[in-house]
This record gives C-alpha cells, structure tokens and sequence, in this order.
C-alpha cells in the first residue's frame, strides 16, 4: 500500500504551542504505549506502520515543516516537498510524481490520501487499508471514506451516498452546510468528507495533465508557483461520476481548537503543572521552565510556551486566531533536524538562544557577515569545528565566533548549549553554508 500523508497548515488555532513552523500535527500532548511523548505526526506514522508494516509513505508537506519532521520521524522518511502552498490538488499531483519517478510506483498501483492530524485509532487505518482492497478491486476510478457523523457539524462538507451500506456510490457531495441542513445530511445518511481518497497512480497523473501542463516531476516543482489553489475535491472528487465510498464509523476527531485538543490529549497537563482540587475540567500545558499553579478556575485552557501565554475559557479558545494574526514577532521554538532552538531573550543588540542538539547530529556548517557568537556548553559532549579546526567540547566550555568564521558543531551524546548573538543587525538572512570540512 502506497500513502501519501498532506502535512501541512500554521495551526493559528492552537498559540502559543504551535506557529508558521511548528503546527499542530507536531505537538507532542499525546503518549504512546511506553508513556513517552508523542505528537499527531508521530502517532499517525506509527498507527500506520503498526496496522500495515509494508507501506510505504510519502509526507506531503512545506520547506518550513521538512526539519520538524525529520526531526520527529528520522531521516529516513520520504517527504515530497511543495516550494509554497497550493491547496490539496497540486500537493497531491506533485507527491504522486514523485511517487512515480522517485520512487518507482507504477500507474496501475493504489496510492492512498490522508490528512496527517486527526485523532484516530488502529481501526481507521485498518479501514484505510480496505480502501486500497477497494480501489484495487472496484470498478471506480475514485474511493473515498465517509465517516459516520457524531453531531450536525457545521466544519466538514459532506458525502451523500446511494444507499445505507458499508460500500455504496456516493450520489454527491455537499459543501460545509449551517447546522440545520447538516442535520438533514444525517437523516439522509449522510457521512462526514475526511479528506480520504483511493485511487490508481496512472488515474491521478491523468487528471493532474489535464489540468496542468508539466512533463516531469522536476517540470511541476519548478513552476509549482504559478500554480492555481485549489482542492483535490474541487477539481477531481466533485468532477468524477465513478466514486465509491467506504463507510468508518470508528473514533474520529479533528482536533483543530484547544477545546477539542484538550479533549483528545493524554493527560490533562504536561510540564511542570500543579493544578490545585477547585480547579475543574482544566488543562494546562507548561514548556517553560518554571512552575504554573492554577487554583479555582474551570473550563479553562492554560498554555504557557516561548511564543506566548495563553488563559482561555475552552469553548472561546476557539475564536483565538484573528487575535494571533494580529501579533508581531519571531518565532521562538522551532524543531530542525539536528534538534531544536529556543529563543531565550531578545535584546537591542543581542539575541541569547538555547540549542539542543540530538547524537550525532549537527548543525550545518555555516558563517555570518554581521554578527559574532559566543556558545557555552551546558550539557553533553560533541566537536566544533572552527575555519576548519576541530575542538572536543563538554559542559562549561566557551567557544567564541567572529562574523566571517565558518563554525558547526557535532553532538556526541545529546548536548545543550547556550547562544549569544551579538551584533546590530542580527537576522536570520545572514547566513552562509558550506559543504561540512574533513576534521584536522
């Protein structure tokens, strides 16, 4: 089975946690079946993984999210990148030839479409593979999945089908209605668009040169750009008069809000959290490093992160983000490949940094033109190299870096260290990389 997961959105929904880089589907409030944290991205791959060992996935996703993932799911995972963001229907033709050419998937193989962030459990994945039995065994060109609605949502458009049964064709489609006339779906049996689809590789690089006019997978990215937005919905899912649908009537969420986050989320606090026996139905999140009480409070959602602090009652937390657009400023935690970076403080002509770098992981070799750098080793081991030279480093030592210096440093074991910025104009443009040096 061939999968290609859309990874993307900023998550405006879920501030302070989550930002242009790091979105929801990164955040790790969930625990796996070791207690250990676990984010969306990461419970979905290994759900997948579990129900079908075999497949292979591809990650649809932006330039800005590549280093979250890595980070999350190692270096190994396929990950077809999309130069900016062009809504569903180019994603997936730019992940379909890459499945094709990258890859080596043939036109008449099954490739299926999921969005990377719903809560769910095994049984929709085992769902998920029946679709692909589907789509290899039916006579239309197009599967999808309805899911079994559990409230008249206003949220999700919805699929009419012919008949109430496991397997039906679908008789049309209906865009995200008021609540009135999504209760009237239901009655009509009705199910949920989850965004879900089956189909054979050679069917979607059809409709997607019909559409646009590329020869290869090189030729799409390069003018991936000037590419019309628009949905796979819009542009092959209502157009295709042979659809089929599969009906899940498992556990499915959309956890796009702090209220239906808080809902799916392992435990009711995560970091250093004391919330105190008045307090009811409250969740708080805490990734700074001091302690959080709350006393007294109810229906709320406490967050406290690097971009910010939030204190909302849970229901208006989802009315957040016209305010988070208004807000002005870097983004403070970010997820690389080699590890993660925190901005500590932000001075007039300074900028102090955490950094944490995973085993045997580095950062790129690199220099700037107007800026120096001082890093102090807080804990761990590891290796700079400096123009060329290499140093061993452990907790306590202090490397200083003028601008013009080409520097990276290797972790041993995994390592903290403190940065120092200084310069009078520190941005994030000022950087050089160079192919990393053979150590002398």
């Amino acid at each position: 089975m061939h999968v290609i997961l859309l990874s993307g959105g900023s998550g405006k929904r879920l501030w302070p946690l989550s930002n242009d880089v790091r979105s929801k589907q990164f955040l790790q409030v969930f625990r796996n079946d070791l207690g250990e944290p676990e984010s969306m991205l990461q419970r979905v791959y290994r759900q997948l993984k579990s129900v079908e060992p075999q497949a292979s996935v591809v990650i649809a996703t932006s330039k800005a999210q590549v280093s979250a993932i890595h980070h999350q799911l190692g270096d190994d995972v396929e990950i077809s990148i999309e130069p900016c963001r062009r809504d569903t229907f180019p994603a997936i033709a730019l992940s379909a030839m890459y499945l094709k050419e990258k890859c080596g998937v043939t036109d008449d193989e099954v490739v299926v479409v999921c969005p990377v962030d719903p809560y769910v459990n095994e049984d929709y994945f085992a769902c998920v593979k029946d679709l692909a039995k589907l789509a290899e065994s039916d006579s239309a060109n197009l599967c999808l999945m309805g899911i079994a609605p559990t409230y008249p949502s206003e949220k999700y458009g919805y699929i009419l089908p012919e008949k109430n049964a496991a397997v039906s064709k679908v008789k049309m489609f209906k865009e995200k209605p008021d609540e009135r006339t999504a209760r009237e779906y239901i009655e009509q049996g009705g199910l949920w668009n989850g965004g879900v689809f089956a189909f054979r590789l050679g069917y979607l690089l059809k409709k997607a040169h019909a559409l646009i006019s590329f020869t290869d997978y090189q030729d799409l990215y390069d003018k991936y750009e000037t590419l019309d937005k628009i949905s796979f919905d819009y542009a092959v899912s209502e157009k295709e008069t042979e659809i089929s649908m599969l009906r899940f009537a498992g556990e499915w969420k959309d956890v796009g809000s702090w209220n239906t986050m808080a809902e799916a989320m392992s435990s009711d606090r995560f970091g250093d959290v004391t919330i105190d026996e008045t307090s009811k139905n409250v969740t708080a999140i805490n990734e700074l490093g001091m302690p959080l009480l709350t006393m007294g409070l109810q229906d709320a959602i406490i967050v406290a992160a690097p971009d910010g602090i939030l204190v909302a009652d849970k229901g208006q937390s989802s009315y957040m983000k016209p305010y988070v657009e208004k807000m002005e400023g870097p983004v403070r935690y970010m997820e690389k490949s080699w590890g993660s970076f925190t901005i500590l403080d932000v001075g007039k002509e300074s900028l102090t940094v955490k950094v944490i770098l995973t085993p045997g992981h580095s950062m790129n070799y690199h220099s700037h033109d107007r800026r120096d750098e001082a890093w102090t080793i807080v804990s761990g081991s590891g290796e700079t190299i400096i123009d060329g030279l290499s140093q061993k480093v452990g907790p306590g030592d202090v490397i200083t870096i003028q601008a013009g210096c080409r520097h990276t440093i290797i972790a041993e074991s995994e390592l903290e260290l403190i940065e120092v910025q200084i310069g009078s104009e520190i941005s994030v443009k000022d950087k050089h990389k160079y192919e990393m040096p053979k150590a002398r």
